[in-house]
């Protein structure tokens, strides 16, 4: 457990996603998803807008010793997202602005919002690899697993060996559809095509967690029938 624990100190305001996405049950493979869908990727993309991240509406509560609920967390996201919407209805078709605004919603774990600017984003800029795995990510948080599987698999028809979208891939096969093979799978080809991955000890201790978890739910008799 010890490639969780240093995860998890690198955005201790993570920790906020157990209490407000009851719909995710987290373990040490959960907050390895964190490092692939909240913290930014394994290897940081660029279209993260360094505006957002100023305006993260949590930041007096987390000062105060508090946390915002959700509506709180909305209605500021509103607010700092409104000038911009402002501006999106005489330059709808300007993408920076539509990430900023989806970001502000990611922000504050408003993922249904985030996802929908995002994808109008995707709707100028199809290729993006980088916003198609923010996407998912967003998808995944709302409850649509197999959105956010169908985002990822696009990512990879456009770039087949995109560090983000396999570390991804894995963790929501596992996570979000039980797939323990196919995450083993998806780990596998990420550390094949990225040899020299900064954090591969960490996805190679993800892997022998799944392959345990895989084991675990075998019928009795049939472990040692097949090996990854």
């Amino acid at each position: 457990m010890s490639g969780s624990q240093t995860v998890m100190t690198s955005q201790s305001t993570d920790s906020a996603h157990a209490n407000w996405q009851p719909k995710l049950v987290y373990g040490m493979a959960a907050v390895c998803l964190l490092l692939g869908l909240s913290i930014g990727y394994l290897l940081r993309g660029s279209e993260s807008p360094a505006s957002a991240a100023e305006g993260v509406p949590s930041q007096p509560q987390r000062e105060a010793g508090q946390m915002p609920s959700l509506e709180q967390m909305k209605a500021m996201a509103d607010q700092k997202a409104e000038p911009l919407l402002q501006q999106l209805k005489t330059d709808p078709k300007n993408k920076d602005l539509l990430l900023r605004v989806a970001y502000f919603y990611k922000s504050a774990h408003q993922f249904k919002d985030a996802a929908q600017y995002l994808e109008q984003a995707l709707v100028l800029d199809p290729k993006n690899v980088a916003v198609r795995t923010e996407r998912a990510s967003c998808l995944y948080y709302d409850g649509d697993a197999d959105g956010a599987l169908a985002e990822l698999q696009q990512s990879l028809k456009i770039n087949p060996s995109d560090a983000n979208s396999l570390f991804n891939l894995g963790m929501i096969r596992l996570n979000g559809k039980q797939d323990s093979a196919g995450a083993i799978a998806a780990w596998q080809e990420l550390l094949k095509t990225h040899p020299r991955l900064d954090k591969r000890a960490v996805v190679e201790q993800m892997i022998s967690e799944a392959r345990q978890q895989k084991s675990s739910t075998m019928p009795s008799g049939m472990t040692g029938a097949h090996k990854e």
